[in-house]
């Protein structure tokens, strides 16, 4: 347990405050992963909810840890110091008040903070573009018969393929591109890669929208708990989408299709995804200040300067 001399808190948090707030953050997390949970013990899968914990590696005991963000220190309950004293890159003063360590969790995350402010201040620099019509899942499933999901395809392989044949293909987001299947990779107007992720990445894209959540888990104990929370909630909430545009039939599940090979089911498609790209926004742009208290007024004008140059395009 690290003990500093000088305060740098702007807010001290009585126990009677702090207390409940971690106590309601843990029941909302709770309730929020409940079915994962329930299915984990009995070895259940889900081909919508499971991405959520498989792909970004969601820990549902991390998700329910309430941190009061940088700057706020947590003073001592009646029966001890907060539970945060023993928490990585947690430190306490002498009169038991207990916060993050900013100079210790910059020492070891710095670069990783560096990173993601970059990443996201280009991405929020950009227009929403809307016309890719959630194409990636079907580009993933193209004149292949093995797929990622143990799901019927609704249209079938051969008029899967033919929407795919009929529609330009506008992936920008990396992580999707790279599950095409090789007969795809070739129709997609771009190649992403990971080193031009800062340059190509914007917030239309459902899957840089969900990332907003990867970046939240990747800042850990300097994020709020509420805004961990409502990345997490939105990620879900766009997986469903990105599943219901997909070629795989969730009727077993109860969810209807958006037909995005269908004008009713674009027009659909799209008014969903500008909506999540509003609420992403929201929470990208609370990220990135987290980002900035990090990092300092002087260290981030910097970053902003060295990503500039992908700024807008």
């Amino acid at each position: 347990m690290g003990i500093k001399q000088v305060r740098a808190l702007t807010t001290t948090l009585p126990s009677v405050t702090w207390i409940p707030l971690a106590r309601a953050h843990a029941d909302r997390a709770d309730e929020m992963t409940a079915g994962h949970r329930a299915r984990r013990a009995t070895g259940e899968k889900h081909a919508i909810e499971d991405f959520l914990y498989d792909y970004y590696g969601t820990r549902p005991s991390v998700l329910r840890r309430w941190h009061p963000g940088i700057g706020t220190g947590l003073s001592p309950a009646p029966d001890g110091l907060a539970e945060h004293a023993a928490w990585k890159f947690y430190m306490t003063y002498p009169d038991g008040v207990v916060t993050l360590d900013q100079d210790a969790y910059m020492h070891a995350r710095g670069e990783s903070v560096r990173y993601i402010h970059g990443l996201l201040t280009a991405t929020a620099s950009r227009p929403v573009f809307s016309g890719c019509f959630g194409l990636h899942e079907w580009a993933m499933v193209y004149r292949d018969p093995d797929h990622r999901h143990p799901l019927p395809l609704r249209l079938g392989q051969a008029e899967t393929d033919r929407v795919v044949e009929q529609h330009p293909i506008r992936c920008t987001h990396y992580d999707a591109f790279r599950f095409f299947t090789p007969e795809a990779v070739g129709l997609n107007r771009l190649q992403p890669t990971r080193a031009t992720q800062v340059d190509l990445d914007q917030p239309g894209c459902l899957h840089a929208a969900m990332d907003v959540h990867k970046w939240a888990q990747k800042l850990g104990a300097a994020v709020p708990g509420a805004l961990a929370l409502d990345c997490f909630a939105l990620a879900a909430d766009i997986r469903l989408l990105d599943m219901q545009a997909s070629p795989y039939d969730l009727s077993s599940y109860g969810h209807p299709p958006v037909k995005i090979e269908t004008p009713e089911g674009k027009a659909e498609y799209v008014a969903r995804q500008r909506e999540f790209a509003r609420r992403a926004a929201g929470l990208r742009a609370r990220l990135i200040r987290v980002c900035e208290e990090l990092l300092g007024p002087e260290d981030a004008a910097r970053n902003r300067e060295a990503v500039a140059p992908f700024n807008h395009r």
